[in-house]
């Protein structure tokens, strides 16, 4: 039920967070964020250091395509355009609460349900990767054009 619940909530966040430009910026962030997320959370899931025993489409795949896929990335758009106009100082400390809110629901998942559980990783390892991840997507999309010109 929460799973169905998060997806629910992570498609109604992606229809609004397309609302106002520039939409390549919040698509390019998007895609780029589930691509690095996938990368590490297959990495990270095949050496055993996370699992995720209930999870959408688990004969498909052992790690959670909705957090990777989905409700990351919407968090990324959501942090790109939050600090958009923002100084480098903004972007580190929106990450840290954007992080911070992020790290404590995954340490209450993975305590009160079987969603997440840890083997060898911990909460800090969640916090500062994603905390990363944040932070670098911001800055690659931050050289692309400000205004999307056609010919």
């Amino acid at each position: 039920m929460i799973l169905w619940c998060l997806l629910f909530l992570g498609l109604v966040l992606f229809g609004f967070s397309l609302r106002k430009p520039p939409i390549h910026h919040w698509l390019f962030t998007f895609l780029l964020t589930s691509y690095c997320s996938t990368f590490i959370g297959v990495i990270v899931v095949e050496k055993g250091m996370l699992e995720y025993p209930i999870r959408l489409l688990a004969d498909y795949f052992e790690s959670s395509i909705l957090y990777e896929y989905l409700l990351f990335p919407i968090v990324c758009v959501y942090f790109h355009q939050t600090t958009y106009n923002a100084s480098y100082k903004i972007w580190f400390l929106q990450a840290f609460c954007y992080n911070t809110f992020f790290t404590v629901i995954e340490v209450i998942l993975e305590h009160y349900t079987n969603l997440v559980q840890y083997h060898t990783w911990t909460w800090l390892y969640t916090f500062i990767s994603t905390f990363m991840l944040m932070i670098i997507i911001r800055t690659i999309v931050q050289f692309l054009p400000r205004k999307h010109t056609y010919s």
